[in-house]
């Protein structure tokens, strides 16, 4: 139910160039302006870093009242982007690194909207340095493994950027985590489908969104060679956030 920006519907009401890539960036806070009309507290989703296009912010703190950046184990992002885009383990490296990476939402020759990627370490820097608004940054692996600590974290860092009046229910909070196991997430993705899940080019059925999960173990998915070069070139974050 947490709607994701930008997004093609968000720029309807505007007019822009649809023959340039990245025309909708100058419209990025005019559509945030108009979502926040009736000034109520929404989440969004985004994959776009907190960046500038051509003198225009992603976000700012007028629009936005803080973030929640999660961060996950390189090693473990390869072979996921590598199974949702079809490429290789190595395509999937240089994805990652690659420095004005974007993914563009077209139609023919029409571009109707794109996030701004750029490469994964100045991905995270561009949130986790934010001074705009709060941040809170989590471990995808955390929500895995203490996934009741991390979820109250997460309500209380909220709780105090929303001042809300709200109490943490400990029940309420047990029960939204049986709701969304691995295994929940899989059956309902089999029985009603994932919006953000792409063809596979094979067989033209759509690939399994909610693939892999707790069982993405990268020593066995990705070559020796591959996760030393993924080692090095990432050492500052993996030890940032305390990842072995």
């Amino acid at each position: 139910d947490i709607d994701q920006f930008p997004q093609k519907k968000y720029f309807k009401d505007f007019k822009y160039d649809k023959t340039i890539v990245n025309d909708t960036a100058r419209l990025w806070l005019k559509a945030q302006k108009k979502i926040n009309l009736d000034k109520k507290l929404r989440f969004f989703k985004t994959h776009n870093a907190m960046c500038k296009i051509d003198g225009n912010s992603f976000t700012d703190n007028k629009n936005t009242l803080g973030a929640i950046y999660i961060v996950r184990d390189p090693r473990k992002i390869v072979s996921s982007l590598s199974h949702h885009y079809q490429i290789s383990d190595i395509e999937a490296f240089e994805f990652m690194n690659t420095e004005n990476k974007a993914i563009v939402e077209k139609i023919e020759n029409r571009y109707l909207g794109f996030n701004a990627l750029f490469t994964w370490q100045f991905h995270i820097n561009s949130w986790v340095k934010c001074e705009k608004f709060p941040v809170l940054t989590i471990r995808y692996e955390d929500l895995e493994n203490e996934t009741f600590i991390t979820l109250k974290k997460v309500f209380e860092f909220i709780k105090r950027i929303s001042k809300m009046s709200i109490s943490f229910d400990r029940e309420k909070a047990k029960k939204t985590i049986k709701s969304c196991q691995f295994k929940i997430m899989q059956k309902l993705e089999s029985e009603n489908g994932f919006e953000e899940s792409i063809i596979n080019k094979k067989t033209k059925e759509k690939l399994k969104f909610f693939n892999l999960g707790n069982k993405n173990k990268y020593q066995e998915l990705l070559n020796k060679k591959l996760i030393e070069s993924i080692n090095l070139k990432y050492q500052e974050q993996l030890k940032k956030f305390f990842y072995d």
